[in-house]
């Protein structure tokens, strides 16, 4: 398994620095996956089968994440499954969340990091993060130096100068 972990620290490296983007990611059997590519006043379908012909069984939002690939994709068709529904969709809509890989870096003493609602310095603050904390998850969504994480159970806004890899 290091060969996997080694691999897919690579990959998120590419993804953070903006080598790889999300219609080009990777797709890993097993891991966790969120919705990209998708607008946000419509919705990616998750179908029976493996083509874009097959009955919709549900939906997916834009930026919904937990959506696991539970087995080997068929072309460019995966299957997947939400914790609900399983099915099948197209891979150029789905990108990997990084392994909790980061950790709160350049941050001075007695100052903590600040976990954005929105990748905007004026917006609201969703949690913070101490100038240690670690097992920082990298989603597949960034605008400019702001990176959308996920630390303590919270999902938010940060900018990508104050995370780094362990």
């Amino acid at each position: 398994m290091p060969y996997l972990r080694v691999l897919t620290f690579a990959f998120v490296a590419l993804l953070s620095f903006g080598v790889i983007t999300p219609a080009t990611a990777q797709v890993v059997e097993g891991e966790e996956h969120c919705v990209v590519n998708v607008k946000s006043t419509d919705a990616l379908n998750v179908r029976a089968k493996s083509n874009a012909n097959s009955k919709v069984v549900t939906t997916l939002r834009y930026g919904e994440c937990g959506v696991v690939v539970t087995g080997p994709c068929k072309g460019s068709w995966c299957p997947i499954e939400d914790g609900h529904d399983a099915g099948w969709v197209n891979r150029k809509y789905i990108s990997m969340v990084s392994p909790a890989l980061y950790c709160v870096s350049g941050v001075g003493a007695g100052d903590r990091l600040n976990v954005r609602a929105f990748p905007s310095p004026g917006s609201r603050v969703v949690t913070v993060l101490s100038r240690h904390q670690c097992d920082i998850a990298f989603l597949p969504y960034a605008v400019g130096s702001w990176q959308k994480v996920r630390a303590e159970g919270y999902e938010g806004w940060v900018n990508r100068k104050y995370v780094s890899g362990q």
